[in-house]
C-alpha cells in the first residue's frame, strides 16, 4: 500500500458494503479488491441470504465483481471479518498478496494460515466492525451458525 491511502481508508469501502448487506437482509460481512495503489478494482458483500447462493460470502462477490486478472499478486483483499476457511482458500488460489482484515473478534478464520504462505495480512481491530457483527450475532444467531458452518441442536 502507499503512503496516499491507508489501510483504513480501503476498509471504509468494505464497511460500507457491510451496511448494505445488513440492510438487505443479509449477513453484515463487506469486502473490497484493490490494487497496490489502491485503485477498487471490486466491491462486495455476503449475499448468501439474498442469492440463495450459499458460496456467495464478501470476499467472493468482490473478487467476481473485480473481473478477470492476470496476476493478483500486488492486489489487497480488504474484509470486514477474518476471512474463513472458503475465502481464505480464494485468497490463496489466486495468489492475493495482502488482506486488510477489519476485525478478528467475533470470528478468527484463516488469517494465520495466509500469514504462514506469504499473505501479507493487517488486521485493524476496528470498533466499528466488531460491533456491526456482535449486534447480528446477537439479533441472529441460526443465520450466523449457518454462515459459518456451524450446526446446531433443536434444544440448543
Amino acid at each position: 500500500m502507499t503512503q496516499a491511502i491507508s489501510a483504513r481508508q480501503l476498509l471504509k469501502v468494505a464497511y460500507e458494503e457491510a451496511l448494505g448487506g445488513l440492510a438487505e437482509g443479509g449477513i453484515p460481512i463487506g469486502a473490497a479488491l484493490f490494487t497496490a495503489d489502491g485503485t477498487l478494482l471490486g466491491r462486495g458483500h455476503n449475499r448468501r441470504v439474498q442469492s440463495g447462493d450459499p458460496s456467495m460470502h464478501a470476499e467472493t462477490d468482490a473478487f467476481r465483481n473485480a473481473g478477470r486478472r492476470r496476476d493478483y499478486g500486488s492486489t489487497i483483499m480488504v474484509t470486514t471479518l477474518s476471512p474463513c476457511w472458503y475465502c481464505s482458500g480464494l485468497v490463496r488460489q489466486f495468489g492475493i498478496g495482502a488482506v486488510v482484515i477489519g476485525e478478528a473478534r467475533t470470528f478468527y478464520g484463516g488469517q494465520d494460515w495466509l500469514a504462514e504462505h506469504g499473505v501479507a495480512v493487517t488486521v485493524l481491530d476496528d470498533q466499528r466492525c466488531a460491533d456491526l457483527m456482535t449486534e447480528f450475532i446477537a439479533a441472529q444467531p441460526l443465520l450466523w451458525h449457518e454462515d459459518i458452518g456451524v450446526t446446531e441442536a433443536a434444544d440448543d
